[in-house]
């Protein structure tokens, strides 16, 4: 399993989560997108409505009719209900999963002590691959 630490600092996590949305649905896997926060929720969802490259990315938010058949599935439980292999934890907050093959954790400033101490707590764990990215002058640069 692989988890991805992104760091936020210029873009905001719509932005970033639309950019993470149109890789993994271009690799023809699905999508949970997690966060407790209704309204950055349908922020989300808005964004990836308006930004993909196809000019949408197709997203519903759980509990609706339908959830198997979305490519992209919006909800605050880690259930993905749409059969993901890829989950983004939006709001910062790291929480255990299973079933996933990655993981995305976006953190901001407000969050960077909470992802340290998520980076620390997952050390040494077997067939665990965790990336540490941020942005460099608009670029998205892995640092470790």
């Amino acid at each position: 399993m692989k988890i991805d630490f992104w760091q936020l600092s210029r873009d905001p996590a719509d932005t970033v989560c639309t950019l993470i949305a149109q890789r993994v649905l271009d690799s023809g896997e699905r999508l949970l997108v997690v966060s407790k926060d209704a309204a950055q929720r349908e922020a989300i969802s808005k964004a990836l409505w308006k930004r993909g490259s196809t000019a949408f990315l197709a997203n519903g938010e759980a509990g609706s009719d339908g959830d198997d058949r979305q490519p992209i599935l919006l909800s605050d439980k880690t259930e993905a209900a749409n059969s993901a292999s890829h989950i983004i934890y939006a709001d910062g907050e790291y929480r255990e999963a299973e079933g996933f093959a990655r993981t995305f954790l976006l953190f901001d400033d407000a969050s960077l002590e909470a992802a340290r101490a998520t980076w620390r707590s997952l050390d040494g764990i077997d067939g665990l691959e965790r990336s540490f990215f941020r942005q460099d002058g608009g670029k998205w640069v892995k640092v470790a």
